[in-house]
């Protein structure tokens, strides 16, 4: 596999390590916080959304209506992607991150402080679900920014690892989740965790948000991003010249994400959870077994992202995603045979299995995604592939896979669909080259224009 040239900005203008450090510690603790927030509101919806704010439709509608409310800010993601992107390649990377970070935090707070059902009727649903759509736009924008502040601050040789800073945002949000459930159901168990417990990680946002605040701000813009100013080369109007020209390129890189997303959301979407601490279902565990379970398994996938997105530096994106849907294909065919062992240990072990794929598909994203694209619409493209592609994948898996389970009574077709998203993710990443270390600077646009995607001429 051939490498490319060095990245521009040159390394007379590369930032310097301490700089770069900096930029990994805030792109980790806010995308931490933002998808801590996000994944809190998921794991909420498994375990008590459907009674508090879904009750009259009973239990098996009121836990579809639950999951459906998860879904509903996927739909949204593309809005915060267009209005994150625009920003972002006119205006600058870093100001769209602390304003999706803030966004986020005052959703999700007003969540924990949210009336019930029982309290305020119709009223509490509209507004649970006003705030998961706040919830989704700033989800659609966060993540392109992170991706892109870590990545083109990065020296060419270590880009994948780099880029993994802000993927291992994902599973440490979600160990966070878990872990602040798991103690506030066994601080505020039973009754006390429907009446109270569950409003107090979604108020521990503020707190959080604060400090990713102050991480954020701290850090200095996107050389690439500077490079662009200086010349006043920023596109007036990126998104027209995105889909003009890079279309096929967004949906063959939504497709990638997709078959990452539909899985990952097993248990980020909080279907995991509530399978398998359902007191009617197959399974039956203690839903603080549940949430341990999840926890651990988090710190799996993390270490494999991490690992995943330096091995991307040797092997090349391309590579290890294959091997990643590969192994991750097994951990889908493994999953449910595993959960329904009925056991913690077994629970764990399918969980666990299932993160090894995940990361390997997950780790190396940030950077492929930002060698895709041109740098003058790269915050547009990365943006938008993202949320269409969480679209395609994430938005409703729990919410499908609901409906597979009950009617059909097993968890086969649920395993079925899981595999061939898959199988699709793996598909479309073989349908693009290779482009690891590709140069970033405005310097290479011209470079960067040539289409990925197999078969397509220059863009």
């Amino acid at each position: 596999m051939s490498r490319l040239v060095p990245d521009g900005p040159s390394a007379a203008h590369a930032p310097e390590s301490r700089e770069r450090r900096r930029v990994v510690l805030a792109t980790i603790v806010g995308t931490t916080v933002e998808w801590y927030d996000f994944f809190i509101y998921a794991s909420a919806a498994g375990l008590v959304f459907g009674q508090l704010f879904f009750e009259p439709a009973g239990s098996s509608l009121g836990t579809l209506l639950a999951f459906g409310s998860v879904g509903v800010s996927f739909l949204f993601r593309p809005l915060g992607a267009f209005v994150a992107g625009h920003l972002g390649d006119k205006y600058g990377r870093r100001v769209v991150l602390v304003l999706t970070l803030v966004l986020m935090g005052v959703a999700t707070a007003l969540i924990g402080l949210l009336p019930t059902y029982a309290q305020i009727g119709v009223a509490a649903p509209v507004l649970l679900v006003l705030l998961r759509i706040l919830q989704g736009i700033s989800a659609g924008g966060e993540w392109g920014g992170a991706v892109l502040m870590s990545c083109e601050h990065a020296p060419v040789e270590r880009r994948g690892l780099f880029g993994a800073s802000p993927q291992i945002g994902v599973p440490l949000g979600l160990l966070l989740a878990s872990g602040v459930l798991g103690i506030m159901n066994a601080v505020a168990p039973g009754e006390a965790f429907l009446a109270w417990g569950w409003r107090v990680p979604f108020l521990l946002s503020v707190v959080l948000i604060g400090i990713g605040y102050w991480v954020r701000r701290s850090v200095e813009e996107s050389p690439v991003f500077v490079e662009i100013a200086q010349r006043a080369e920023t596109t007036r109007q990126p998104l027209l010249r995105l889909f003009r020209r890079h279309t096929p390129l967004v949906i063959v890189a939504a497709l990638v994400f997709a078959g990452n997303n539909a899985v990952g959301y097993m248990t980020t979407g909080g279907y995991i959870q509530r399978y398998a601490s359902d007191p009617a279902g197959p399974v039956g565990l203690d839903r603080g077994l549940v949430l341990w379970a999840v926890t651990i398994s988090a710190v799996v996938w993390l270490v494999s992202t991490w690992f995943a997105g330096a091995v991307s530096d040797r092997l090349g994106r391309r590579t290890t995603y294959a091997i990643g849907f590969v192994v991750q294909l097994a951990g889908v065919l493994a999953l449910f045979p595993l959960v329904n062992g009925g056991t913690f240990g077994s629970l764990l072990l399918g969980l666990s299995f299932l993160s090894v794929g995940l990361g390997l598909t997950y780790g190396p994203q940030a950077a492929l995604y930002a060698e895709l694209f041109p740098a003058s619409i790269r915050f547009s493209g990365v943006s938008i592939s993202y949320a269409i592609g969480s679209i395609l994948g994430g938005a409703f898996a729990p919410t499908i896979a609901t409906a597979l389970v009950q009617a059909t009574g097993g968890t086969t077709a649920v395993t079925m669909y899981l595999a061939g998203m898959t199988v699709i993710g793996l598909a479309a990443v073989l349908m693009l080259r290779d482009r690891t270390g590709i140069p970033l600077g405005p310097d290479h646009e011209e470079l960067q224009a040539a289409s990925p995607v197999y078969g397509l001429a220059k863009a």
